[in-house]
């Protein structure tokens, strides 16, 4: 029996066969803000308006306007679904994300006939042709830009073709054939990529690609240090599945597509070319992004020129997310802490055990770092590890460092550790005039003129919650028996 290759379709089948992680509805919906407005109280968490919470995955059937396509919602906005996705203990993804980015499966080429997602070709010179009213693409609020691609995954190559790469960015449908693509500046290597092309005034293929395994989604927000330029993220995939990730060639650009995508979008990033990311709205806000608060319309993205839309022919499913959820936060937190695990193992080994980025940084802005010390000689130990932590990952903002007892997937635990094995004016470190993310809304100049000189610049946090190894003895947690049949007394 031949073995199944995973994609999305197979998550979702796997996923129904464990209660209550999978929803779906045939009341219609429309996509512009109605429906990421019901998964808010559904099942988004992470830092999105209160009300919310940890919910089921939810397939909407019935998208307004759109009677040819599904949309999806949610698949990764909970860390115990991911771990049941991956096949794996939801508290070390981490660790699992690392040794997958350390022993990477390289993708496999496939033809147009094995390919899926080319079941269905459109070209943008076809009569009619829009964007638009093609791909069911949600807003998440009212005033957002526009229909938003949250969840497409941009492959490109570099100018010589010898290297690749795939990135999440948020993309606007603008027009017909149009999106506004914002790239981040110096995070992203299809930034990178870009550059070169417009040294010689060449537009760049690309491929957009949604509706992915999780295990591609994850994989590719990896970034530098520990995916340098040309480390192709689909390769994570690939060790994350033990099995190649299959890509096609597309039907109108110089460039790959996934093979077992839903739809896949071929496009050029025009050289030197720029537009107003609310051109149509001028609402002056781009999207809900992962700290919690309306993005910024940036007033020069990249201007990106469709060629064609391929998709599967049964029904294709587009994947999105809401900006702030806690799918955001598995996408960007689990490769992060992978990250770190990869720089401290390397630099101080054995001494940090686990990393949790929790949804109140969004994934990206904060960190808990559970610490092991041998003996006295280790006391300071935990302070280098959150060095190494800034500098594995320059949007890190807020370091918390907790001893090796103490549950980092429990904010009870963790705060109770700030409580109780934490002195203010001995256990705070705090660094200025360092990097971070623009989207931080505190990394205002007027926030802090002295300090902040340009958006993007932050002081940075340490809470060292770690006991004195001398003074170890002093802080024994209360021991209870232990009762290996306990859960007989629930039946």
């Amino acid at each position: 029996m031949a073995e199944e290759i995973y994609d999305l379709r197979k998550v979702l089948k796997d996923l129904k066969q464990v209660p209550n992680q999978y929803h779906e509805t045939n009341k219609e919906i429309d996509p512009n803000a109605d429906l990421a407005g019901v998964y808010r109280y559904i099942g988004a968490g992470g830092t999105v308006m209160r009300p919310t919470q940890e919910g089921p995955v939810l397939m909407f059937n019935n998208i307004k306007g759109f009677p040819n396509s599904r949309v999806l919602i949610g698949l990764q906005a909970s860390r115990k679904r991911v771990g049941m996705i991956l096949n794996h203990d939801y508290k070390t993804l981490g660790h699992m994300l690392n040794e997958a980015v350390t022993n990477p499966v390289a993708p496999v080429e496939v033809t147009h006939d094995e390919a899926p997602s080319q079941e269905v070709i459109i070209k943008a010179t076809d009569p009619g042709f829009d964007i638009r009213k093609l791909l069911a693409a949600p807003t998440n609020t009212p005033v957002d830009a526009g229909p938003y691609i949250t969840m497409g995954v941009v492959y490109g190559h570099s100018i010589d073709g010898t290297e690749e790469d795939v990135t999440i960015h948020r993309m606007v449908l603008e027009d017909k054939d149009t999106i506004g693509m914002y790239i981040m500046p110096g995070g992203r290597h299809i930034g990178a990529f870009l550059k070169e092309y417009e040294a010689q005034n060449k537009p760049m293929p690309i491929t957009i690609n949604i509706g992915l395994d999780p295990a591609i989604t994850i994989g590719a927000t990896f970034e530098p240090p520990t995916t340098p330029l040309g480390y192709n993220e689909l390769q994570v995939a690939g060790a994350l599945r033990k099995q190649p990730v299959q890509i096609v060639r597309g039907t109108t650009v110089d460039a790959h597509a996934i093979a077992r995508s839903e739809w896949v979008i071929e496009a050029e990033i025009q050289p030197n070319t720029t537009m107003q990311e609310d051109v149509n709205t001028n609402t002056g806000f781009a999207m809900p992004e992962f700290p919690g608060y309306n993005g910024k319309a940036n007033p020069a993205v990249n201007v990106v020129k469709i060629k064609a839309v391929t998709h599967r022919e049964d029904k294709p499913i587009v994947q999105t997310t809401i900006g702030p959820s806690e799918e955001h936060v598995s996408m960007a937190g689990i490769p992060t802490e992978a990250s770190i695990l990869n720089l401290v193992e390397r630099a101080i080994p054995g001494k940090v055990i686990n990393v949790y980025n929790p949804p109140a940084g969004g994934g990206k802005l904060m960190t808990i770092m559970q610490i092991h010390k041998d003996n006295e000689a280790d006391e300071g130990i935990q302070r280098q590890a959150a060095l190494l932590a800034f500098s594995s990952f320059k949007e890190l903002k807020s370091v918390i460092l907790v001893d090796e007892d103490v549950d980092i997937f429990d904010w009870n635990d963790v705060m109770w550790t700030i409580n109780t094995r934490f002195q203010a004016d001995l256990d705070i470190m705090t660094l200025k005039g360092m990097r971070n993310h623009p989207l931080d809304p505190s990394e205002l100049p007027e926030y802090d003129p002295a300090q902040i000189r340009v958006r993007g610049m932050s002081s940075k946090l340490v809470l060292d919650g770690t006991v004195p190894y001398p003074l170890k003895d002093k802080f024994s947690r209360a021991q209870f028996k232990k009762i290996p049949n306990w859960k007989d007394y629930l039946k």
